[in-house]
């Protein structure tokens, strides 16, 4: 009977520990996730100054070239942490802004969850489905409730691209977009590549996918289906200059369609 009572803190020990540092390789997840966050910080000539936003992105898609990567939890050794590009001034219409990207947006890196952030994450996502901030239960593709925003006019905006991850020609993806701050919303299209946001920048005009589900105008919370896009396409969002809060957060789902 003692022997019981040492066996079994020892198994639990050795799954615990596996599910630490293999759970990734024993319970993968049927798609490729990519996660990354894009920080971007307002300089003195925006209305918004000095707000940040904090655009929080998940990409699930149909990686067919998966290779499994290896978790170091040596925070010691500063090269772990390459994966983040530098920061540096860029400008939209002459205002200056700071951005910070992490590199696992090149879709040539992926996440896997382990089993007990799978649990973690599967959880909140029913406690969210309950409370109906969630449509899906699927922690990694979210599907949110269609909100219009009762922002006013204006004319000033923030515009950030956001890419797909596909191998593909052409594909479909359903997304969801929500923005935390109450009193703004924003403009989202699906468009053929970065260079509308180019062309945005330089003339005021872009060309976006016209289907629908394809694109939401003055919404704080979005979710559509865009089916049959190039495979250099990706999100064009719009934010107005009135952002109030400290730190706005934007979460964007992306999912390619199986």
């Amino acid at each position: 009977m003692k022997k019981i009572f040492f066996i079994l803190p020892v198994i639990a020990f050795i799954l615990i520990f596996v599910n630490m540092f293999f759970g990734h390789l024993l319970f993968t997840y049927d798609q490729d996730i990519n996660k990354y966050s894009i920080y971007v910080h307002f300089q003195e000539e925006w209305d918004s100054y000095p707000v940040n936003i904090l655009f929080d992105i998940t990409n699930v898609w149909s990686n067919p070239n998966f290779v499994n990567y290896t978790y170091s939890t040596d925070f010691s050794n500063v090269s772990n942490f390459d994966n983040y590009n530098s920061n540096y001034l860029q400008y939209q219409d002459n205002r200056g802004y700071v951005e910070l990207k992490h590199q696992f947006s090149d879709c040539n890196s992926s996440w896997k969850p382990m089993l007990y952030r799978y649990a973690i994450d599967s959880v909140r996502n029913k406690i969210e489905l309950i409370q109906g901030i969630e449509l899906n239960n699927d922690p990694y593709v979210s599907i949110l409730p269609t909100v219009k925003s009762t922002n006013s006019i204006i004319s000033e905006f923030y515009v950030q691209f956001i890419p797909i991850c596909t191998d593909k020609k052409t594909t479909s993806y359903e997304y969801s977009i929500s923005i935390d701050d109450d009193t703004s919303g924003f403009d989202v299209y699906f468009v053929d590549s970065e260079r509308q946001l180019e062309n945005y920048l330089n003339y005021g005009i872009f060309d976006f996918y016209t289907n629908d589900g394809c694109f939401g105008k003055n919404y704080h919370s979005f979710s559509g289906i865009c089916k049959n896009i190039d495979q250099e396409s990706g999100l064009l969002i719009i934010i107005p200059d009135n952002l109030n809060r400290s730190l706005t957060k934007i979460k964007v789902n992306l999912h390619e369609k199986i």
